[in-house]
């Protein structure tokens, strides 16, 4: 499954979201391995050319079947003919995964298509990591909103509060760790 619109044009308009202090220092990218059985691979996004998150599909897969497996054996449910027991642990294994904040390209996809049509609003009260990271390099959240943040970040997942002293330090806002 790949992305669509065309992946430039959604870089494009996620780019042009991204406030002006961290415009130069901030990249998303999305690679695909056309080798692979569904050409998918992973999305990154990286600061100074550095990767902070990489949301690898291949990764991501392999560690849901580890979960699903790790679920039966405490379960002791080796059956796969019950399709409502079979989705219940695979949604427990992707919440896991998402805990973990282990990410396939597809999450990051499916995160991108919310955010794009989500007012800023309610993009800021998400509890999807990808959303709440997207939120804070927002040009629409101001150094007022980011101020506000300050109190819950550090109930936050670390790569979220990673990229909100990242934003912070590049808007010259002041806060206490």
């Amino acid at each position: 499954m790949l992305y669509h619109p065309k992946w430039s044009k959604a870089k494009k308009r996620l780019m042009s979201f991204v406030c002006e202090s961290l415009h130069s220092r901030v990249d998303f990218q999305v690679i695909n391995y056309r080798k692979a059985h569904d050409q998918l691979g992973r999305a990154v996004i990286t600061v100074d050319k550095l990767e902070m998150l990489s949301m690898c599909t291949i990764t991501a897969e392999r560690e849901e079947y580890y979960r699903e497996r790790n679920i039966r054996i405490q379960l002791d449910d080796f059956s796969n003919d019950n399709v409502f027991n079979n989705r219940a642990i695979q949604e427990q294994a992707q919440e896991q995964l998402k805990v973990e904040s282990i990410y396939a390209q597809y999450d990051f996809f499916s995160a991108l298509e919310e955010y794009f049509n989500s007012p800023i609003e309610v993009s800021l009260k998400s509890n999807d990591l990808l959303i709440k990271i997207l939120c804070i390099l927002d040009r629409r959240v101001g150094k007022r909103t980011l101020r506000k943040m300050e109190e819950s970040i550090s109930e936050q997942k670390t790569l979220v509060q990673v990229f909100y002293k990242l934003r912070c330090d590049a808007e010259n806002i002041y806060w206490s760790e």
